[in-house]
């Protein structure tokens, strides 16, 4: 792989200083250099605080990576608050969150500009993240086939009420009822 960036490489509490910054967003990259060698003279002394071109590339990477885990956890959130427990909503935002990851180590193996990595080392990144994504495309698609056969026996449980209910003595009012709450649970 490259060559770590200068933030990288730096302390915990100097990189965390940083992130936290970035992550915020309050601050231009000329006030964020001033904190710092403000916050860490002792840094600024040793010439250990990084430029300003790499707290800018550091903070692009970082805001594209909160951005797709922004995405990806709202797309968790509606998820589950649209579908049933039955119909496994975790599983799907999990293999959403998954595949977020994957994409992103793509990006990542795309942007590695190392003039000493070995293409045959690359192809075979790309290959083990695509042989990654087959698996879980696969496990996309059986969850989608279970989460179809789940709402086919809710919607025929649903369909079955009415018979049911005029061999127990229910009211037509009670069998909608009935029939909204079993529709309910799935929807």
């Amino acid at each position: 792989m490259g060559r770590k960036s200068t933030i990288s490489r730096l302390p915990g509490d100097v990189k965390s200083f940083i992130e936290g910054q970035l992550a915020e967003g309050r601050v231009t990259l000329d006030e964020l250099i001033a904190a710092l060698h403000e916050r860490f003279p002792s840094h600024q002394a040793a010439g250990d605080l990084p430029s300003r071109a790499a707290v800018h590339r550091y903070g692009q990477k970082l805001e594209r990576r909160l951005s797709a885990i922004r995405a990806s956890t709202e797309a968790a959130k509606i998820i589950r608050a649209q579908a049933g427990d039955s119909e496994d909503a975790r599983s799907e935002a999990l293999t959403a969150l998954i595949q977020t990851e994957l994409f992103e180590a793509i990006l990542d193996l795309q942007e590695n500009d190392d003039p000493d990595m070995d293409p045959g080392e690359r192809v075979g990144m790309l290959s083990t993240a695509a042989k990654n994504i087959a698996t879980l495309t696969r496990s996309s698609v059986a969850l989608k086939q279970f989460q179809a056969k789940v709402m086919e026996r809710v919607q025929a449980a649903a369909a079955n009420v009415d018979k049911i209910a005029k061999k127990g003595g229910l009211s037509a009012e009670s069998a909608a009822e009935l029939r909204r709450e079993i529709l309910g649970i799935a929807a």
